[in-house]
């Protein structure tokens, strides 16, 4: 069978939601060069673009970030709310209390955004709404029955809709970043991490066949660059 026939089902360092130190803070300082260079984060605020068309409001947008890491596509997402002039109300959720640290320490130019510690499959989050939720980099680190019973739950507490950017599972994709992590990161977390989140990617039929299951008809799933899905889920009633 091919390393790239179905998702691995392996374990992420990144998984470990008790990883502390500098382990974690170089390897989020490695992912957002990583992504900013690769062209990944386009993808999630093209989502926010789309959903937010011709939308005009005097009251902010409520925008959750799911498994937010060191919160650079919040910082993102405000810096495009500012230059559009649409108020935002941003949220950065993880799991991990120490990454939330972290995206707090970075982010204090950026009023906006407020972080919070949370497991987006406990009870506390389940009682949460938004307008609009985001999941960059994020879904992979599921399995597809986790990932169904969530955008279920998402589905009837998001009023506007979903943005979904992750990865396609595809060889080209898992080569090169294995590549370019040995030659370039300093963490091993990165090393390991990468080219074991290509292979718990998505090819199109999982994903469709996700939504199915889940009950979600009205989106639109787009390829983009490089190597992600641009999946815009439509929630507003």
């Amino acid at each position: 069978m091919s390393l790239f026939t179905s998702r691995s089902t392996a374990i992420e360092i990144m998984d470990d939601l008790q990883c502390s130190g500098e382990v974690v803070n170089q390897t989020l300082r490695e992912l957002e060069i990583i992504n900013r260079l690769l062209g990944g984060n386009h993808v999630t605020i093209n989502g926010v673009r789309q959903l937010l068309k011709n939308r005009k409001t005097t009251y902010p947008i409520t925008i959750a970030d799911l498994g937010c890491g060191g919160g650079d596509i919040l910082k993102l997402v405000a810096a495009w709310g500012r230059k559009n002039k649409i108020p935002l109300q941003l949220t950065g959720i993880d799991a991990n209390s120490n990454i939330i640290d972290y995206a707090v320490k970075y982010s204090g130019d950026y009023p906006e955004i407020n972080y919070t510690a949370v497991n987006i499959f406990s009870s506390e989050f389940t009682q949460q709404s938004h307008d609009i939720v985001l999941a960059t980099l994020f879904t992979h680190h599921f399995t597809s029955e986790e990932l169904i019973h969530l955008l279920r739950q998402l589905k009837t507490h998001t009023h506007t809709g979903i943005v979904i950017n992750d990865l396609h599972r595809h060889w080209l994709a898992y080569y090169s970043i294995k590549w370019l992590t040995q030659l370039f990161s300093k963490s091993a977390m990165v090393k390991t991490d990468a080219p074991l989140s290509v292979l718990r990617g998505f090819k199109k039929q999982e994903l469709t066949g996700i939504l199915k299951q889940a009950g979600i008809e009205n989106y639109t799933l787009r390829w983009r660059w490089a190597f992600r899905w641009e999946l815009i889920i439509n929630t507003t009633p």
